[in-house]
């Protein structure tokens, strides 16, 4: 089990993610809407949970003041090299809400390890397959979101052609 990640959730940073993926739908931006809706607020996309990487202050592509950093430009700091990773591909991303996100939820995010296996690919030789679950839960400890990433490892680079 990872170290708990604590993640506030507020109007502000829901307008700036529904505007970062071009989702202009006033549900995620206007308290009056929001008041005549289901939930009777303001709600979060779908995937807000991603943001959870702008809480984590253990994220490989986190900046770290004094420290070379790979960002997201070409040559943004002199790091040669690739970016830190798992020496995966991200397969495949869940998202199981247990209810919607609203302003105001204090979240405490946690992670463990879900479950492995393997496939046989004609391409790439054996395909492992891994999966991390995080748990969301609210400030009353109540599970918000389940949400599980998938990461995809070959046994040998996939040719090209």
């Amino acid at each position: 089990m990872s170290e708990e990640i604590n993640m506030p959730v507020e109007a502000t940073h829901i307008m700036m993610f529904a505007r970062a993926i071009g989702d202009d739908n006033p549900i995620y931006r206007d308290p009056e809407y929001g008041s005549k809706s289901e939930p009777n607020s303001i709600i979060a996309p779908p995937t807000f949970a991603r943001s959870v990487a702008q809480f984590d202050p253990n994220h490989a592509l986190r900046l770290r003041p004094g420290k070379k950093w790979f960002g997201s430009g070409r040559n943004p700091s002199g790091l040669t090299g690739k970016a830190p990773s798992s020496g995966g591909l991200h397969a495949e991303q869940h998202f199981e809400y247990h209810r919607q996100l609203k302003p105001g939820d204090q979240l405490s995010v946690t992670s463990h390890d879900g479950d492995t296996w393997e496939k046989e690919s004609k391409r790439a030789g054996k395909l492992k397959f891994a999966e991390t679950v995080q748990e969301f839960r609210d400030q009353n400890g109540e599970l918000v979101i389940t949400m599980r990433s998938v990461v995809v490892h070959t046994e040998k680079p996939v040719e090209q052609g």
